[in-house]
């Protein structure tokens, strides 16, 4: 979020309560139940795969915090990590996508990532989800201006 540099400390830490109130009020209009979930990975599976990836069951989990998701082909079940939730829904489709892809090809090789060339938001989504991961690595950023004299970015 870009701030002009003339707020105040209390005005800045004003406006990004409120803009962040905002965006998750947003984000959580968009969460997807388990049941809608399963409907988005079938649309999914017809549009990028030619439908040939039918997973039995898809779902959230909580259990998950190291992975964004994950498949078992043998029962043809998908999980998603709740963390996912909220999230804009093209990483949301990626990841679903990525499952899908390996209940038809197990590792990570050529003809796996071939499958997800179709999805036009790949390497976006696998960008924010990188910058999700090193952002919790950070310490808590300081709400002193950075000197720069202008405007800044908040995380």
């Amino acid at each position: 979020m870009l701030i002009p540099a003339r707020m105040s400390a209390a005005e800045e830490q004003r406006w990004v309560a409120v803009m962040l109130d905002k965006l998750a009020a947003q984000e959580s209009k968009r969460m997807l139940g388990d049941d809608e979930l399963a409907e988005r990975a079938a649309w999914l599976s017809e549009q990028y795969l030619d439908g040939r990836a039918r997973p039995d069951t898809v779902r959230w989990v909580t259990n998950q915090n190291t992975r964004w998701g994950s498949c078992t082909p043998a029962e043809g079940s998908i999980r998603l990590s709740h963390r996912l939730q909220g999230m804009p829904e093209y990483v949301v489709d990626y990841v679903l996508l990525h499952e899908l892809a390996h209940l038809l090809v197990p590792g990570h090789g050529p003809r796996f990532w071939a499958l997800l060339e179709a999805y036009p938001r790949t390497e976006r989504a696998r960008g924010y989800l990188e910058g999700v991961v090193a952002a919790a690595r950070l310490p808590c950023l300081p709400t002193a201006r950075d000197g720069r004299g202008g405007q800044r970015e908040e995380r």
